[in-house]
């Protein structure tokens, strides 16, 4: 006799979920193999369409260290960004808003929304913010479900390239742009700052937190965190010693001279750019900011010391990705996908499709400013020939390119490493962020 009380306590979307997370945890491979299958299938792929075994093997080789400057930008986020949270101040500070949460919806919920909301401000800033302050609220909180509080703070990625620091958006506000000289410059009012696009951006910021708590799995089905990976690193006690080098690690005369320099560029810059925040200023500002807030150089490089360990899986990945992207430039399939997307459009539905074709590109091309490249030179032609705003066809790239990161685990590896968990352990949640985000921005790209 089937036990109908048992299965009235599931809830539609925890059978749901739980079917996501199972299928995820059994069948997805650790981030660096997942790398390499997407090359072996971009291989094989472009090899179909007409290019050599040796065209692509050349493709690949010639990208594979296109990303080096981006890589050690994105070291410089996790390290910078983790050693930044540890300085005293601010990890008080995260305790607190740790101890204020009272249950597992609000842990979720708040998490959830901060992530997204410091995600629209400045992605770098909202992608190690979110990690760092879910880590805290599960070591203050008990019998939260560690991998959904993890996989909430990086849900707010979501929102990233329809904000204030989208690398698309913000480009072709600038002259010079691949499409300047066919749409001149797109400004910020008619991109970020649409309504149209105000509208797509806080939908997702206000009801994301909401999908994420009705993720909340049943208390038997929980898992807490280990309570090894709260386990803060423990910098080694160096006994005094009358040594002038032991006495300028430990005195505050080289941070009061780096922080007294690093402070004077940084109001330089917001002085003479405005509000223009760029991933190496955030990197800077993380940077100088925790040199002066661990009061000692010797406090900060202990600090590093213990955030660099989380840093080999950007290390070891982001090269697969380089030449991922190689492949797929310089054998056209990008070009393929976004030209059939664009052939099948009409003027209401092509910022839709445009949207699905950024969305599939970006899990080859993970990078905003690489999708651009690509996609840019197809469909902004297109978009003038259609009608269709220039602005809004930009931003339906952006949008896709923010789409598929949810099951990409690419810029999920800063998180990840935070966090000490594997691409697995959240991208079951995360695969149902991306159905209801694309359900959301899909409706909302035709209808408005």
């Amino acid at each position: 006799m089937i036990d109908t009380s048992a299965v009235s306590r599931r809830s539609w979307f925890q059978t749901v979920t739980n079917f996501f997370v199972s299928m995820v945890q059994k069948y997805l491979p650790d981030p660096y193999i997942f790398a390499v299958i997407l090359s072996v299938v971009v291989f094989i792929w472009g090899i179909a369409i007409g290019n050599s075994p040796m065209d692509m093997v050349r493709f690949w080789g010639n990208g594979f260290w296109g990303l080096l400057a981006f890589s050690m930008q994105m070291v410089l986020v996790l390290v910078t960004g983790h050693a930044l949270a540890s300085a005293p101040i601010v990890d008080r500070f995260l305790t607190s808003i740790a101890k204020s949460i009272k249950s597992h919806s609000m842990a979720i919920l708040l998490v959830s929304f901060i992530s997204a909301l410091a995600c629209w401000v400045n992605w770098g800033f909202g992608l190690v913010v979110g990690a760092l302050l879910a880590k805290k609220v599960a070591r203050e909180v008990k019998g939260l479900d560690y991998p959904l509080l993890i996989g909430s703070a990086y849900s707010g990625f979501l929102v990233w390239h329809g904000g204030i620091s989208g690398s698309i958006p913000l480009s072709v506000a600038t002259k010079g742009h691949l499409a300047y000289e066919l749409v001149g410059i797109i400004p910020t009012s008619q991109t970020i700052f649409a309504s149209w696009n105000l509208v797509i951006a806080f939908v997702l910021i206000f009801t994301l937190p909401l999908v994420n708590m009705f993720m909340i799995p049943r208390k038997e089905d929980t898992k807490e965190v280990d309570s090894k990976l709260l386990i803060d690193e423990k910098p080694e006690k160096i006994k005094a010693k009358n040594t002038f080098a032991l006495w300028i690690e430990n005195s505050p005369l080289m941070t009061i001279l780096v922080g007294a320099a690093g402070l004077t560029y940084i109001i330089y810059w917001f002085v003479t750019k405005g509000f223009s925040l760029d991933l190496n200023i955030v990197n800077f500002i993380f940077l100088i900011a925790g040199i002066i807030l661990h009061g000692t150089p010797r406090g900060y490089l202990n600090a590093l010391k213990a955030a660099i360990k989380g840093a080999d899986g950007i290390v070891l990945q982001f090269p697969f990705y380089a030449g991922i992207m190689g492949m797929m430039v310089d054998s056209g399939l990008a070009a393929l996908i976004s030209n059939w997307f664009v052939s099948v459009s009409n003027v209401r539905t092509f910022p839709m499709y445009t949207f699905w074709s950024a969305g599939i590109i970006n899990l080859f091309v993970p990078s905003g400013g690489g999708q651009w490249a690509v996609q840019g030179p197809i469909t902004m032609p297109a978009s003038v020939a259609l009608g269709v705003d220039p602005g809004k066809t930009a931003m339906a790239i952006a949008w896709g390119d923010a789409w598929t990161n949810m099951i990409q685990p690419f810029w999920a590896l800063p998180a990840l490493a935070i966090a000490g968990l594997n691409a697995r352990d959240i991208m079951g949640y995360c695969l149902i962020d991306l159905i209801y985000s694309g359900i959301v921005i899909s409706l909302l790209l035709y209808l408005l």
